[in-house]
């Protein structure tokens, strides 16, 4: 808690001073023109590099380095005078008074304000960093770390509240090492050490060895803006004059097209014809043959031709053939000696200053590829972007092209559907176009183009419900039009809106599902911009595609019912008739597509489950109802659970039985669909155990087992008592026949001295008390002491036993 308060209240007395640096940045002198510099050491590259800013080195060579937005510098005055200026900037840097004192791993959320930070051992940067300014735009930041500094992937430094990266500094005593795709910011000087930038890196700053080999691999790093450095406003545009409202021209050659072309400013040539535009398609005044104006934009074109050619070059693209590529560019004067290969994309970068002139000078020919793009961005115009060629043009399918191109002896081809913010010029040459756009930039007439500020959204919506797609843009006489694709909707049916800023479609069906949805905003006299393509998703209500099955089973068994469903979000909620019903011990899956029950017992039994399928999209679909059919097994009642005898009799009762099938399994199998009982001769059998199953045709019973024994057969002891005594001292109390449970088909009568029936049993299980089963008699059903008679048939082949019975008490 000590600490945690000590924490607060430093923190607290920082944020209460304001505008104190806490740091002094040091003087870059020339340094900072450079963005990866090696007093003493190579500095190489691997992969496609972009760079703004010098590079070089002092002691040693720069390789492997494609087109760099800054000079290349080794071994020469200006890396001498770099060297220097670096190594004042390491000093001041090193004799910093610390004012925090911190542990070696940064990031990982943490938060820093302007000071002078000391760590006293190797660093490491994990995550995010931020560095927060506290509002003041002056505000330094110094980093000493006595030792290596490291990053992990992906690791980034934040700056908030006017930090700027001109005034971030890290002063290392090792090895700087950047993992992948690390955003890094400041300048970062190495004493006496190498320095390593990965790939996907980017750099805001400056990478700068005392001592050391610089290499990095497929890199973004700039020199940042601020802290005193210059504004760059790039050279003077030349004065248009009467050019500036031409869109095509030519002064010496034909000047043709094919397809719908549409241009904004005027068409012509001084020398030759200008056919195939359709005025109709042209704002602007198309010149079919040389007159007055044409002979005075052949005059003017000359003038701003040498202008150009003679500017004086900042700096020199080093690789004609690796132009574009994502290159950055930013206001100066280019020169490429050699022909042109613009692949991909350009970016112009004018870092704030709308003023900001661009000059590209190709002592060559000029082709890009299809799809290739000129981006202003940073406030570039392209009314300030400026190609100067020696040499043919031809700008090829797709493209979207920017600046005043100036060809001088070259014809000029420019392909299909592309998209030229500028104009095409030539001193001497054919100029053939073919369904492309043409818009001068803003200087003679002509307005602002329009741009969408916000894009539309992709929408998810159900069938019959409606959809709306909206944008909004700027410009002047605004006009829309809504298309699936490049196709143009048209307003009817469920569609409405189709030129307008909001689309409306209602109601949605399937078959208004598109992925490419789009806008094409629309000024009278300006270059249209074009929305991005969104998605229009359409979900339909749930459909039961298979249905469940009426099931018959036997309690005690398990059963499913299952659905198949299409649709979106799909839940399930099975019932019996209108009943939900719920998980249970018994009941599983009630809310998915298969119910479960098990195992099954009667009052299970139903002729309506069913299942309510819902889904995103309403209705909800319900299954038709299955039935449940239950049975019951046949109860079975085997004579005993001991062996019996070989050319025995087993007697089996099964119910119900109408239908049934007998079915044994042991030593021998045996199946007969005999009625109830059941009588089989143990002689058919093997002797060993028995399992008997039954079956009424649906459910299937097993009987307990019977054992069939040889031995028990020809050894058992048979023995009719000549007495017993039933008088409850638990001796004798009942009539014992040992043997008898092998005879299940016996019967046994008892009579007394008149010959009347006292006792029968069918079989008989030793169970005879001394008591009466007919009739009442006057005292109760106890038979007096006496001697009785029997009569014992054992059901089989055997002859019948009769003798008498002394019943005693």
């Amino acid at each position: 808690m000590k600490n945690k308060l000590l924490l607060i209240v430093t923190t607290a007395a920082i944020l209460a001073i304001p505008k104190i640096n806490f740091g002094q940045a040091p003087a870059m002198g020339t340094a900072a023109n450079f963005v990866l510099f090696s007093s003493v050491g190579a500095v190489s590259n691997t992969g496609i590099t972009h760079l703004t800013g010098n590079v070089g080195t002092n002691s040693g060579l720069s390789t492997g380095f494609g087109n760099v937005d800054g000079v290349m510098h080794d071994n020469d005055l200006a890396s001498a005078q770099c060297a220097v200026d670096l190594l004042a900037a390491y000093n001041q840097l090193n004799v910093a008074v610390p004012t925090f004192f911190i542990a070696p791993l940064l990031g990982s959320g943490q938060i820093l304000v302007p000071g002078v930070y000391s760590i006293s051992s190797p660093a490491t940067l994990n995550l995010g960093l931020t560095l927060d300014g506290l509002g003041n735009p002056n505000a330094v930041f110094i980093i000493q770390i006595s030792g290596a500094f490291s990053t992990n992937p992906s690791s980034k430094i934040y700056l908030v509240n006017g930090t700027k990266a001109c005034n971030v500094f890290w002063k290392v005593e090792g090895l700087v090492s950047m993992a992948a795709g690390t955003t890094m910011r400041g300048t970062v000087i190495a004493n006496n050490s190498a320095i390593n930038l990965s790939a996907g890196d980017t750099l805001e700053g400056r990478a700068l060895s005392t001592n050391g080999a610089i290499t990095v691999n497929g890199i973004l790093a700039y020199t940042p803006i601020g802290c005193g450095s210059p504004v760059l406003t790039g050279p003077i545009p030349p004065a248009l004059a009467s050019v500036g409202c031409y869109a095509l021209f030519s002064s010496i050659g034909p000047v043709t097209n094919v397809g719908v072309t549409n241009v904004i400013g005027d068409i012509g040539t001084n020398n030759g014809l200008t056919t195939g535009y359709n005025p109709l398609f042209v704002v602007g005044t198309v010149h079919p043959i040389p007159d007055g104006s044409t002979s005075i934009c052949s005059t003017d074109l000359l003038t701003v031709y040498n202008y150009l050619n003679v500017l004086p070059f900042d700096i020199e693209l080093l690789y004609p053939p690796q132009f574009g590529n994502n290159l950055v560019l930013t206001p100066h004067t280019y020169r490429m000696n050699g022909a042109v290969t613009f692949t991909d994309t350009l970016y112009l970068n004018a870092q704030g200053n709308p003023n900001g002139v661009f000059v590209i000078q190709i002592n060559g020919a000029l082709s890009t590829s299809t799809y290739a793009k000129v981006k202003l961005i940073n406030g570039a115009q392209s009314k300030n972007v400026f190609w100067k060629v020696e040499g043919a043009v031809t700008i090829n399918n797709n493209s979207i092209f920017r600046g005043t191109i100036i060809c001088n002896n070259g014809a000029i081809i420019i392909n299909n559907a592309v998209t030229l913010d500028g104009r095409a010029l030539t001193t001497t040459g054919a100029l053939n176009t073919s369904a492309i756009t043409v818009i001068i930039p803003p200087g003679c007439g002509s307005v602002p183009s329009p741009t969408i500020t916000v894009e539309p959204t992709p929408q998810t919506v159900c069938v019959g419900s409606s959809a709306t797609f909206s944008v909004s843009a700027t410009g002047s006489s605004l006009t829309y039009q809504w298309r699936k694709g490049t196709v143009n909707l048209i307003n009817g049916g469920n569609i409405s809106g189709a030129t307008s800023p909001v689309l409306t479609i209602n109601p949605v069906s399937l078959l208004n599902a598109s992925l490419n949805y789009n806008v094409v905003v629309s000024s009278p006299s300006a270059i249209s911009d074009t929305s991005i393509n969104v998605s229009l998703t359409v979900n339909t209500a749930p459909n039961i595609t298979t249905e469940p099955v009426s099931k018959i089973r036997c309690v005690g068994s398990s059963v499913s019912f299952s659905v198949a469903a299409a649709g979106p979000g799909l839940t399930y909620q099975w019932r019996k008739g209108t009943i939900n019903l719920i998980n249970s011990g018994i009941i599983s899956g009630v809310t998915t597509s298969s119910l479960t029950i098990n195992p099954v017992s009667l009052l299970d039994a139903s002729t309506n489950y069913n299942v309510v399928v819902m889904g995103t999209c309403l209705p909800n679909d319900t299954s038709i109802n299955a039935t449940l059919t239950v049975n019951q097994g046949p109860v079975v009642n085997a004579n005993s659970n001991s062996p019996v005898c070989v050319d025995s009799t087993i007697y089996l009762t099964a119910t119900p039985v109408t239908g049934g099938v007998y079915t044994w399994a042991g030593p021998n199998s045996y199946t007969s669909s005999v009625q109830n009982p059941l009588i089989i001769n143990s002689s058919t059998l093997n002797a060993g155990s028995y399992i008997l199953s039954v079956s009424n045709g649906t459910c299937t019973t097993t009987a307990s087992a019977i054992n069939i024994d040889v031995n028990k057969c020809n050894n058992f002891d048979f023995n009719i008592p000549e007495g017993f005594s039933p008088n409850g001292d638990g001796i004798n109390d009942v009539f014992v026949i040992r043997g008898i449970e092998y005879y299940p088909l016996n019967n046994f009568n008892i009579f007394n001295r008149w010959g009347n029936k006292v006792f029968e049993a069918n079989p008989y299980r030793s169970n005879w008390d001394g008591k009466t089963s007919f009739g009442l008699r006057v005292g109760g059903d106890d038979l007096p002491i006496g001697t009785y008679f029997y009569i014992l048939d054992l059901g089989n082949s055997t002859p019948i036993y009769k003798g008498t019975i002394y019943l005693n008490k």
